[in-house]
């Protein structure tokens, strides 16, 4: 979004404020703020812990992980319990003797208990069983990522909370000084030293400022509904903030941070992820088309046997059994050349995730160092800007200089003081962009 501003104001700075999503961070001493009920802290948590998204993906972990325990019960032996009832009618009768013989019975019973055990499958369940472990991993490491984004989304949206109310604290001291500095030439007119013309012009300088502030209320208005949003309240009045802007410089170092992103970053996580899935998936395509040996057994009692065919009696079976596949139409080959390409997909992903990671690390420094500079200007620029007023002042009030140098002073002097709380705003973003891009949690 972007904010547009009467250039009396400084609409500019609260332009760069919002319409960048990568900007930096930290604040300005002597803000005051309003005292509400949620810290940085509390709203990382409210927003985490209110978010459908974390949850969705926190069952989907959930659900890779009940496919991992279903994948290593290929390990163990499987038993089942059978028991079946057969009428037979007619059934075969041989005419022996005075009493036919009757080689099966009518009513037919059998229960039985079947275990089954595979004995070698040459890694096929070993193999699966991997791949299942990578997709936990996976899921775990998405949930991850969908943590940290909206943990900064919240943490961006708590500082323009911030900046907005010292924006408005600014513009209010503006108008103030505006108000008594056209109070005391409202006397003056009154004492026949200066024209109506310069009350009149005073009077446009507030106006411009007030309505300045106004905009500086919506977006304020706007940022409370976006973090209502984030917090899945009904209302913006349910979620008050408070906190502090304070400036707080740090020392970088580059190498460093990018050696800790690239061991941290969920996204470099994700990758290697998809990298070790792939590798597993060509070694259980390569192993799926291996021989299999198996064994079972089974053990029960049933009827049917000679000479007394209504007698139940126990009975047992035992199998060895191995399969070979011998053709499938290439169907394996295809595979292979697919899981392979795969791989090779995976790799080349890492390696592009890896540049972009070192990038973001490189631009976030960069910020750092730039925001830095802006904050000593901006200091300078109050300085300067201050000293301005109180000349401009003086000479209006000894009657050697004009009203327009006092009105040009004061908003010189606005500005300055929002550029310096631009400054510290984009600084505070900008630490947090660092340690979003080195996969630092900020969260607790």
């Amino acid at each position: 979004m972007s904010f547009r501003f009467s250039p009396v104001a400084v609409g500019a700075v609260a332009a760069i404020l919002l319409g960048s999503g990568t900007t930096h961070a930290q604040a300005l001493s002597g803000v005051d703020v309003l005292s509400d009920s949620l810290t940085l802290d509390g709203t990382l948590r409210s927003v985490l812990d209110a978010n459908p998204a974390v949850t969705s993906l926190d069952e989907i972990a959930n659900a890779a992980s009940g496919r991992l325990a279903q994948s290593r019960t290929g390990l163990f032996p499987q038993i089942t319990g059978t028991a079946t009832y057969t009428r037979i009618d007619p059934v075969v009768k041989i005419p022996l003797g005075a009493e036919p013989f009757q080689i099966a019975p009518n009513n037919n019973y059998d229960a039985h208990i079947t275990a089954q055990y595979l004995l070698l499958d040459f890694g096929k369940s070993d193999a699966t069983v991997k791949l299942a472990e990578s997709q936990v991993q996976t899921a775990r490491d998405n949930v991850s990522v969908t943590k940290r984004d909206l943990a900064f989304n919240a943490a961006q949206v708590y500082y323009n909370i911030l900046f907005m109310r010292e924006s408005i604290r600014v513009q209010d001291a503006q108008i103030a000084s505006l108000q008594a500095h056209r109070d005391e030439m409202q006397k003056r007119v009154e004492g026949g030293v200066s024209t109506r013309f310069d009350v009149t012009t005073t009077d446009v300088r507030i106006t411009q400022a007030q309505n300045t502030r106004i905009d500086l209320q919506n977006q304020l208005r706007n940022q409370q509904v976006q973090l209502a949003r984030l917090l899945h309240k009904p209302t913006p009045a349910d979620v008050p903030v408070k906190g502090r802007l304070t400036f707080e410089p740090q020392a970088v170092d580059v190498n460093a941070e990018m050696a800790k992103a690239l061991e941290n970053r969920p996204e470099i996580k994700l990758a290697r992820d998809a990298e070790t899935t792939a590798t597993l998936q060509q070694r259980l395509v390569e192993r799926s088309n291996m021989p299999s040996l198996g064994v079972g057994a089974q053990v029960g009692a049933k009827n049917g046997y000679l000479p007394n065919l209504t007698q139940i009696r126990p009975n047992t079976v035992g199998v060895v059994q191995l399969s070979v596949p011998i053709y499938d139409g290439n169907k394996n080959k295809n595979q292979r050349v697919e899981a392979l390409a795969n791989a090779r997909s995976a790799v080349a992903r890492t390696q592009d995730t890896q540049e972009q990671i070192r990038a973001d690390v490189r631009q976030a420094a960069n910020n750092l160092e730039f925001s830095q500079a802006r904050y000593a200007n901006a200091e300078q620029q109050i300085m300067q800007a201050t000293d301005a007023l109180t000349r401009a002042q003086g000479r209006y009030r000894y009657g050697v200089g004009q009203n327009l140098d006092v009105l040009d002073a004061e908003t010189q002097l606005a500005q300055a003081r929002l550029a310096r709380a631009q400054a510290i705003y984009n600084y505070t973003l900008g630490q947090f962009q660092l340690k979003r891009a080195t996969g630092e949690v900020i969260w607790k």
